[in-house]
């Protein structure tokens, strides 16, 4: 991505603004104590529902504000943008609502769902361009039509307008709040919301502890503050596609270096089970990056004890094909899931054996894939077992190699799991 190079720092008075802007169009979303989070930490935890918003997150504030701050002429010949999902239905929105012009591009494997979703938002005034197999692919080719044609390109993250309109969130739950906030937890992915928030708490409330959350496979913004320096990271774990980018901005970056009272990392297994949890204790449906803040509770237990804290949930497009895979992760991440090679002799009865005297009463076998070699003793298969407890997986292996069923043990070795899995 370009990087900017003018200092800059969100005035309160541009903020303030955006949320007047804003009122046409963004729902000021509830902050709601959830009870489940509250008792498990021994705190006051409550949620600022931006999965509540009409395209299902809080980006509608910043590209609604960065479109309506454009001029007559610059809205004439139209914008355009790049993004794999919730940026472009905010901006497909603001389209609509302004009645431009705008070219979305998006990466050509992006599920069906959000395409669709982007444009029952932007209607007959948005053209979706699926281009290239990932967001720089997409990214690259907006930014080749938009200075090749002059269009304004609206970024996800790295634009004063964006910010200040994202920021338009935490003066909501200043509004809202009855009491002091202790902590604010904020996801952070290209940094846009993280930098709004943090720069009105530091203003309006400088005793809070501004905290970001990032996923451990894309820790673009620590690495950042850690090095000094706003690198690209060489490769990132994408699954968390609301907040999984190689490299912040450099507007967001100064201003989160200077603003954020820590940055923190999650695994993505931990995101994994907070989904399913919010899901099965709350009835809330988030998507990955709205899990973010959440999942980060547990690192802060000690410090948020009996203090009023804030998650922000971001927001809520979660693709229902994903859900094989949230759960598979989280089993993962709990030590509940385990993939092996097992060597199975080539004689009747072997499979049995395995099933009655190696496995435990409560394991269950979820993945199998055999390939029998006549010219070898031992038949290799790829089992993947789903186990009760974490401390089952001592006992179990223990009995493979008793009875020599062994041959790999699969979940600590990256390489060779994903190409056999």
């Amino acid at each position: 991505m370009e990087l900017t190079t003018k200092t800059y720092y969100p005035k309160l008075e541009n903020i303030q603004k955006a949320a007047t802007i804003l009122k046409e169009v963004v729902a000021e979303t509830p902050l709601l104590k959830n009870y489940t989070y509250s008792k498990k930490f021994n705190a006051t935890i409550l949620l600022k529902r931006e999965d509540l918003q009409q395209v299902r997150s809080y980006k509608i504030r910043g590209a609604y504000n960065k479109i309506h701050s454009l001029s007559d002429e610059e809205l004439s010949n139209g914008i355009v943008c790049a993004s794999a999902g919730n940026h472009a239905q905010g901006v497909a929105l603001a389209c609509s609502k302004k009645k431009i012009f705008g070219t979305i591009f998006m990466p050509a494997p992006t599920p069906k769902q959000k395409v669709e979703q982007v444009r029952m938002f932007g209607g007959k005034f948005v053209d979706i361009q699926l281009s290239g197999d990932t967001f720089d692919d997409a990214y690259n080719a907006a930014k080749y039509v938009s200075d090749s044609l002059g269009k304004t390109f609206v970024h996800p993250f790295d634009d004063e307008k964006i910010i200040e309109g994202q920021g338009t969130v935490a003066l909501e739950i200043l509004e809202q709040s009855n009491e002091p906030i202790d902590y604010v937890f904020v996801p952070v992915g290209g940094g846009g919301l993280a930098s709004g928030v943090s720069s009105v708490f530091k203003i309006l409330s400088s005793k809070t502890k501004v905290i970001g959350v990032e996923p451990e496979g894309a820790p673009s913004m620590q690495t950042a503050i850690n090095e000094n320096e706003n690198i690209k990271l060489a490769s990132i774990d994408k699954f968390v596609d609301g907040a999984a980018v190689q490299q912040v901005g450099n507007l967001t970056y100064k201003i989160c270096k200077e603003n954020l009272h820590d940055m923190v990392t999650v695994p993505e297994g931990k995101v994994c089970q907070t989904i399913l949890d919010m899901y099965n204790k709350d009835a809330i449906v988030v998507e990955p990056a709205g899990a973010l803040t959440l999942s980060a509770l547990e690192q802060y237990k000690e410090e948020i004890r009996g203090k009023n804290v804030v998650c922000v949930v971001s927001g809520s497009n979660n693709d229902i094909t994903r859900t094989a895979e949230i759960k598979e992760r989280a089993l993962l991440y709990n030590g509940l899931k385990h993939y092996f090679i097992i060597r199975f002799p080539q004689r009747a009865g072997a499979l049995k054996e395995f099933v009655m005297d190696v496995l435990g009463k409560n394991d269950d076998i979820t993945f199998f894939e055999y390939s029998k070699k006549t010219s070898r003793e031992n038949g290799p298969a790829v089992v993947g077992i789903e186990l009760e407890k974490k401390a089952d997986l001592s006992p179990l292996i223990t009995r493979m190699k008793e009875r020599n069923f062994f041959g790999e043990y699969l979940n600590d070795k990256p390489n060779l799991f994903e190409f056999l899995i």
